[in-house]
This record gives C-alpha cells, structure tokens and sequence, in this order.
C-alpha cells in the first residue's frame, strides 16, 4: 500500500496525526526575555496550519557548550519546566513536539566568540586532543576522562527526564552538524584508547549508554530519537565517516531501542553542507551584522576567514534538491526503525515521491518556516494533489536557500527570514 503525507504514523509511543515534521533550526529563543514565549511565537503557527511533529532546535544539556548565544542551556530542571508552555499550546494545536538536546563539544561558543570565551570557565570539550591542522585556530580543548564521559551520559538522562515532565513526547539527539556527539563518531576527532574510541561501535557506545540512561531517568516508554552524521565526507583534513559505518551505527540504534534515526551527509566542519544554498554575501556587507560578527570573533581577519569558509562551503555545497536522498534511503534498508527524511525537500511531489518509494516515514522541512510560518497548510493540500487527489497546484516556497539566516543564527538573533523577497514580513537588519 503506497504511504501518503497525510496518512498518521507512530514514533515509539508517539502517535502522529500525518507524515510531516519541521526539522529542528535554530529559534534564537535561548537569548530571549521569555524562552517560552518566543518558541511558541515559532510553533503553535506551524501545529495550526497542519504539521505533526516538531523538533525543537538544539537544546545544551549543561550550561556551556552552546555554538550561538541564542541556544538554551540547561541550569537546571527549572529551565526545562518553563518551556512547558510551549509543549501545552503546541498539544492543544493538534501537533506533537520532541526537544533535540546536544553539546557544541569543540566549536562552543567558548572557543569562538570571544566574549564567551573570556568568561568560560573551562575549555571546550573535544572527545581527543585536537587534530594538528586544527590547533593554531582553536583555543584549546579539555578531553574529558571516561568517568567525566559517563558523567555527561548521565546528564542526558537528566534531562531527558525533565524533558519529559515539562510535557515534551520525545528528545533527539543532536549527533550531527559538527556537534559533540558527531564528534565522538568521527576518527577525525575521536581517536581515544578507552570504551568511547576505537572502532565505530566504540566510538558510537556514548549514544547507546546516553540511550540507556534515558530510560532510566525518564523511562524505558520514553522514545528517543537520534539525528546523526551518517556519512562524513573525507577529505586530507578528514578521516570522514563512510556510509558503512553510518549503517552500523543504524543497526546499534536500532538495537539500543532508539524510537527513530534521521541520519544526514555532514561535514567535519560546522558549515553551509547542513544548510546547503547560496553563499550569504549580503550578511557580510551589512554593516550592522558586519560588526556584531567582527567583535564577536575578535577582528576584521577572523571574519574576513569566516567570509572565505562561508563561500567555500557554498561552492563545495550547492544547493541540490534532497541532497541526503542516498544517505536516509540506506539508512531504511536497513533497519525496521522510523526514518526521517530531511535536506532540500522542497515541493510536495518530492516528499510524496520519497514516502510513495519506501525511502523514508517522514519528511522534514526546516528554515522555509522562517519565510512560511503557515507553510504546512498548502504543503499538505499540495502533496495531495501530488498523489492524485487533486490538490491546488503548488507554488514555490518563499524560502531561496539564500543562507541569509545563517550569520543572524550565529549570532543569536532571532530565526526568521532574513531575505526581504522571501516573505512580506522579512526583517531587514538595518546599521547601528
């Protein structure tokens, strides 16, 4: 029987009303006067207009270990109980909505803006030494023992049991995009000697026993899913993770008793491959976001650096429609677990061509919420009419994966559309 958009789905023991997700993004809420609030500014429009499940973007389980100011930190379990506003008015709106926590690990906010790294109070986390050709741009990492690793292990259990009571129906793991976790999978940066090193099923272990300690922190029903770089790119800087080893992780997943896997093609830097389109020139001539990034990083040659990495990316990354398409078909294959699928899904014929093949469970659009709060309303009438039930054509997205957002994201200002063509309401950054 060919698998539909609309058609509900269960997560674990979340029950989800349709096939669509927004995949998670950065809010820039952590930074607001009222978190709650401002994530629910972004959410409840999304759940009324027709989504089933969010992902609320990376959550940092302790207090450092952001990569922008605008990432929430965990203090404490009050942090975790205040965004229960959030989860009530997105249940009362008909969708579901699972918290992605992480860590930052090597590139934290600590080890690249210099505000906060005069103020940390320890080095970045790293899972081994760095590697050379990373030491002269880096400040410096602390490797953490293993007793400080099952340390952290157990702190995502903590959370995930705050999560949990705060009214959240899942977490993900955030083991992708260059963040800790992604970290400890790769031999680019893992080369450690004891039970977190090794082999792909040593360097993988810290997701299976983080899984672990979520169940019994927050209960063995409490489902947990995990985002992850399946494939890692290698290059003469990079071992890379070939997608062979991104299977296996799949299969320890799997019999970890993950709830899901959205696996992705990734890069060992944190770059535009995650968010692949057009290099953001105008951020770096706005005078404005020219100088908040300048004092940031502590000069014109750092962002002057930044502006290169950026349109580097850009042209090793273009824009290309369902570019992890390889990687989450694989990834279904083999193994019997939900797969999300995410990564320039951009039109209704696409992500119903993905379910119809059997290639993925969900589809995931993240930033062209930015541009279309309301966007699931014509995506999912669209994507009816995309599996012959005729539906309105669709229209373009207003999102033009320009990558406008990515500077205001890493700096902490708020997650819209910053691209005045994309949407009517599309803030302009002035100077000053």
């Amino acid at each position: 029987m060919t698998v539909r958009i609309a058609d509900p789905v269960a997560v674990g023991s979340i029950r989800l009303r349709n096939r669509l997700y927004r995949a998670p993004v950065l809010e820039g809420a952590g930074g607001a006067p009222d978190p709650a609030a401002e994530y629910a500014r972004h959410f409840v429009a999304n759940a009324r207009a027709g989504v089933g499940l969010i992902v609320q973007g990376n959550t940092i389980v302790v207090p450092e270990g952001r990569t922008s100011p605008g990432m929430t930190a965990v203090r404490d379990r009050a942090t975790i109980l205040a965004l229960r506003p959030v989860t009530e008015a997105v249940h009362e709106a008909g969708a579901r909505i699972v918290l992605q926590i992480g860590h930052g690990g090597i590139f934290s906010i600590e080890a690249w803006h210099r505000e906060h790294a005069r103020a940390r109070r320890a080095p970045p986390l790293a899972p081994s030494p760095l590697p050379v050709w990373l030491r002269p741009l880096h400040g410096g990492v602390h490797v953490p023992s293993t007793d400080e690793v099952a340390a952290l292990v157990a702190r995502f259990g903590a959370v995930a049991a705050w999560a949990r009571e705060a009214g959240y129906d899942g977490v993900q793991l955030a083991a992708s995009n260059a963040k800790l976790l992604h970290q400890f999978l790769s031999a680019t940066y893992n080369r450690r000697r004891d039970r977190y090193g090794g082999d792909i099923e040593g360097r993988a272990r810290i997701l299976v026993e983080i899984r672990e300690a979520i169940a019994r922190a927050a209960g063995r029903d409490y489902p947990v899913l995990l985002k992850y770089a399946a494939v890692e790119e290698a290059t003469w800087l990079a071992r890379g993770i070939p997608l062979e080893e991104g299977l296996a992780v799949a299969r320890l997943a799997e019999r970890a008793g993950f709830a899901a896997l959205t696996p992705v093609a990734a890069d060992a830097l944190p770059n535009t491959a995650i968010c692949r389109g057009d290099f953001p020139g105008e951020s770096f001539r706005n005078p404005r976001l020219r100088g908040l990034l300048g004092r940031a990083m502590g000069g014109r040659v750092a962002l002057l650096g930044t502006a290169a990495a950026m349109w580097l990316a850009a042209r090793r990354y273009p824009f290309s429609p369902v570019w992890n398409r390889p990687v989450f078909a694989a990834v279904k294959a083999a193994v019997s677990l939900p797969v999300f699928a995410v990564g320039g899904i951009r039109t209704p014929a696409e992500a119903a061509a993905i379910l119809a093949r059997g290639e993925a469970d969900l589809v995931g659009i993240g930033r062209p919420f930015y541009a279309e709060p309301d966007l699931a309303r014509r995506f999912l009438a669209a994507a009816a009419g995309a599996e012959g039930k005729g539906a309105p054509a669709f229209e373009p997205l207003r999102c033009e994966s320009c990558n406008r957002c990515v500077v205001p994201q890493m700096l902490g200002l708020p997650g819209v559309c910053y691209n005045p063509r994309g949407h009517a309401r599309a803030p302009v950054v002035h100077a000053g």
